[in-house]
């Protein structure tokens, strides 16, 4: 249990510290079934078929020793037949490690559609596809079913074999023994010995081959969690870069080109050259797709650019501690997740631990949460549930978390995209005070379709097709009648 624990442990971490691509090729449920059953099989390996190997091994090979010295015609007939034994033993145990990494990985794509379907419950629920979703996971189980199915043929050949072998050993060892002893050259009690040793090294084989089809059974299961273990962590981590005395959130983008690993001949920005000053509020925008989103994750160093380089006061992004400019950046997604802990340890997630209840109420209050937060039943000690906030207020207490950080550079991405439109001016006031207060300036990267929360931006940068087309401030991009200006004329039409 001390082996499978710290082995678990291993695999975690090893997930853990993985670069961002490595997570968008691997499916959740698949790394959890990996922690899980495959884990537990390991287990039973190390506390079970290591052991009856190895015991059965040395009373066989005892009981040989001794089959030798009674009669070595005898114990070579029956050497013979149990290394027959051990060949049906060992086509069968490679058959069972095929069979079991097949079942491991039928099994995680059974537990990726159970997990995804519990997860959109509601969605499912309102489109009615109940049936549609337990289809598509009982093919899975169909093909679970099939492979399980064939280990059990298998297991009946093995045992066949083996039960043929054994009967056909003791009638062996009578008839030759038999002769043996009419002729004088081994005596009844030899024989008796034999028969019985003879029996003892059969069973010795036969128990050596079950638990070693068990053991290649799980070596097959498990193959893939020792693949994961082996990985070494992301060079962000490995690296230690340069710690700047004070960062000032100056960014500059040069030349910086970017495409997937998984698609290559699909570029998501190309030659992006801006730069962004010190506590200047720079607003991007754009059309889905335009590639705002990966800009900020060229920022956040979740992928590393293609082609140019991003540097943070003059500092080139990669050769800096990534840990530390993590922890000066503060950042809230389109779809903010908070975990499954009260209220307050979310806004505190990822701060140390000199934060105080007045420095969490203050970043709440600054976030428009604090009024919400009270509100509810058990106030800030409340545990978070999909059911209990609504998207709005998830996105407030995310915000509240970015500023209890007190970043040098605040990345708001589609941030208020789920604020109703009392919210949204409130958030409005957050980065006035972000502009106007000397005490909260710092560099505001805002990623809005709402185009009525970046007007105020010191500068509107507009993308489309991964490239920047257009950038100035609002009153100057109505006027050049570019893409900016059709966004904005749209998104008024849409309100009249």
């Amino acid at each position: 249990m001390i082996l499978v624990k710290r082995m678990r442990e291993m695999l975690y971490s090893a997930i853990l510290f993985q670069d961002i691509s490595f997570f968008d090729g691997e499916t959740v449920g698949d790394l959890t079934s990996r922690l899980e059953s495959d884990c537990r099989q390991v287990s039973r390996v190390i506390g079970n078929d290591l052991n009856m190997i190895l015991r059965n091994v040395l009373q066989g090979t005892g009981a040989l020793i001794y089959l030798f010295i009674l009669s070595w015609p005898l114990a070579l007939t029956s050497f013979a037949i149990c290394s027959f034994l051990a060949v049906v033993m060992l086509i069968y145990g490679q058959y069972q490690k095929k069979a079991a990494k097949v079942t491991q990985e039928y099994t995680a794509n059974a537990n990726e559609v159970a997990q995804e379907t519990l997860s959109l419950m509601r969605t499912i629920r309102v489109y009615g596809t109940e049936k549609q979703e337990s289809g598509r996971y009982g093919i899975w189980l169909e093909k679970l079913a099939d492979i399980n199915l064939r280990q059990c043929a298998a297991n009946g050949i093995w045992t066949l074999s083996f039960n043929t072998l054994y009967h056909s050993t003791q009638v062996i060892a009578v008839l030759v023994g038999g002769t043996s002893i009419v002729n004088g050259h081994i005596t009844a009690e030899q024989l008796t010995k034999f028969i019985l040793y003879c029996e003892w090294l059969i069973y010795a084989t036969w128990w050596v081959g079950d638990n070693l089809s068990n053991l290649m059974q799980s070596v097959g299961a498990s193959e893939k969690v020792f693949q994961l273990m082996d990985l070494l962590p992301s060079d962000q981590f490995l690296s230690e870069g340069v710690k700047l005395q004070k960062l000032k959130g100056h960014i500059d983008f040069d030349n910086v080109s970017f495409h997937y690993p998984s698609r290559v001949m699909a570029p998501v920005l190309q030659h992006i050259n801006l730069s962004i000053h010190q506590n200047e509020v720079v607003a991007i925008v754009g059309l889905s797709g335009s590639g705002k989103s990966t800009l900020v994750s060229l920022l956040l160093r979740l992928y590393e650019p293609t082609d140019g380089k991003i540097l943070i006061d003059g500092v080139p992004l990669n050769e800096l501690d990534i840990k530390w400019l993590r922890g000066k950046i503060g950042f809230v997604g389109q779809e903010p997740r908070l975990f499954r802990m009260d209220i307050r340890s979310n806004i505190r997630y990822g701060c140390g631990q000199d934060i105080t209840e007045e420095d969490v109420i203050i970043a709440a209050k600054q976030a428009y949460a604090h009024d919400f937060i009270m509100s509810l039943p058990n106030g800030y000690e409340t545990i978070v549930d999909d059911d209990l906030l609504s998207g709005g207020q998830k996105q407030r207490i995310a915000i509240a978390r970015a500023i209890l950080r007190d970043p040098s550079i605040l990345v708001l991405d589609e941030a208020t995209s789920a604020l109703d439109a009392e919210s949204e001016h409130n958030i409005k006031g957050v980065l006035r005070a972000v502009r106007n207060d000397s005490k909260s300036r710092r560099t505001v990267i805002i990623i809005a379709h709402r185009l009525s929360t970046i007007q105020a931006a010191d500068r509107i940068v507009v993308m489309s097709g991964g490239r920047i087309v257009e950038m100035g401030q609002h009153q100057e991009l109505l006027q050049a009648d570019g893409l900016y200006a059709r966004l904005t004329n749209k998104q008024a039409d849409a309100l009249t």
